[in-house]
């Protein structure tokens, strides 16, 4: 069987093997295994300065301060430790939260249990481009608003929202802004000490590192009120307890410095290969780039293909590996929520396809990918009625 060729790095990356080599010396007991938190004997010693080491990594990665990273699983814990943290630590200020409707399902689904808990939440509508504008963050705030949480790159259609005009409404407001910056960190420069931003979610395995493991941006100078989420040590200075992992803090260290080395010149290899795929498409009519094609991270490429049916399309498509727009229930498929809230209607939805683009990405793979693109909808199409109903909704 053929090994598909992979496009679906917004969904995870491989671990680079320089980074995978790191964190097997992490292991076994030739090297550092020893619990970080044991002070009491050089194998512990050795640990927690391998961690402070990837700490340091981390925060040279966002221009913070070392002390303003928490070791957390991954972005989803790091979503729900701020976005849970602040509006409990905060509820006696006001109980109105903001969020917006193409948010990951991280996000959404921790809003959805604090309106369980007595919160208010406003869900922000994007404009046809997939961005939330300030000027409607703005006049969602009320005096009884907490928290805003806006990401920073959208993983669907990888629209970039303006970060740095939001976070400015919250500051003036007086709101505490909070960012899932989970396909942004390693993709795009994220300067913490210029954005006005108080929380900022990450996750390693979306920059060549292993998955499990994130991080929680929390700025000093915010002095943000924040309730911990996981109890019992008082690990992270009590804002996350649980032994930290050494293997995989360094594997996360290592990735982030090696993205912070390479993202100048990666980021503009990795566009100049998502154009050339779009390129390639262009002698294939009824499709549309879904989202803003200025204000997006290099890797992303969605696409919605008139005349052909989603599942159908990705299944003809098993040479590649890539994603659909469409989100699996228990008991049917629907159509992506975020492709919804941009204005497509469920048949275009539903023939989206997210092609990502990664750093072990290739020109020969990306001509490969349009290439059988476009044999594969050419074929499909070959039932008129349904080409010919679908052909004027593009």
């Amino acid at each position: 069987m053929q090994i598909p060729v992979y496009l679906d790095y917004a969904a995870t990356t491989p671990v680079d093997p320089s980074v995978a080599e790191a964190m097997c010396a992490c292991l076994t007991q030739n090297g550092i295994f020893g619990n970080p938190a044991s002070r009491s004997h050089i194998y512990g010693w050795k640990a927690e300065e391998a961690v402070e080491i990837a700490r340091g990594q981390v925060a040279d990665l966002l221009n913070a301060d070392p002390r303003e990273i928490v070791w957390t699983s991954g972005a989803t814990e790091a979503n729900n430790l701020a976005i849970k943290g602040v509006a409990t630590a905060n509820k006696a200020n006001g109980t109105h939260l903001i969020t917006s409707l193409t948010e990951h399902k991280a996000v959404l689904d921790t809003f959805k249990y604090l309106e369980g808990e007595g919160f208010t939440v406003t869900y922000l509508k994007p404009d046809a481009a997939g961005r939330i504008c300030a000027k409607a963050i703005e006049m969602a705030i009320t005096p009884e608003t907490s928290l805003v949480s806006i990401m920073a790159v959208n993983n669907e259609v990888g629209v970039i929202n303006d970060i740095a005009a939001i976070g400015a409404v919250c500051r003036r407001k007086g709101v505490y802004f909070h960012v899932d910056a989970a396909q942004a960190v390693g993709k795009v420069a994220v300067d913490t000490a210029e954005l006005p931003v108080d929380l900022l979610s990450m996750s390693a395995h979306k920059f060549y590192g292993p998955k499990g493991v994130g991080a929680l941006f929390i700025k000093r100078q915010s002095h943000v009120p924040i309730a911990a989420q996981i109890h019992g040590g008082g690990h992270e200075r009590g804002m996350r307890s649980g032994t930290l992992p050494t293997h995989q803090l360094v594997g996360i260290g290592l990735a982030a410095k090696m993205a912070s080395d390479l993202l100048v010149g990666e980021s503009a290899r990795i566009l100049a290969l998502r154009n050339r795929f779009l390129q390639h498409l262009e002698s294939l009519t009824g499709w549309q780039l879904n989202g803003s094609l200025e204000h997006r991270v290099a890797g992303n490429a969605n696409i919605s293909i008139a005349g052909v049916d989603g599942e159908t399309l990705l299944l003809a498509l098993r040479e590649l590996a890539v994603s659909t727009g469409s989100a699996c229930t228990s008991l049917s498929v629907e159509p992506s929520y975020v492709l919804k809230a941009l204005g497509l209607t469920d048949e275009l939805a539903h023939s989206s396809i997210r092609f990502s683009f990664g750093r072990y990405t290739t020109e020969e793979e990306v001509d490969f990918a349009a290439k059988t693109v476009a044999e594969v909808v050419l074929k499909l199409r070959k039932d008129p009625p349904l080409w010919q109903a679908n052909k004027a909704k593009v």
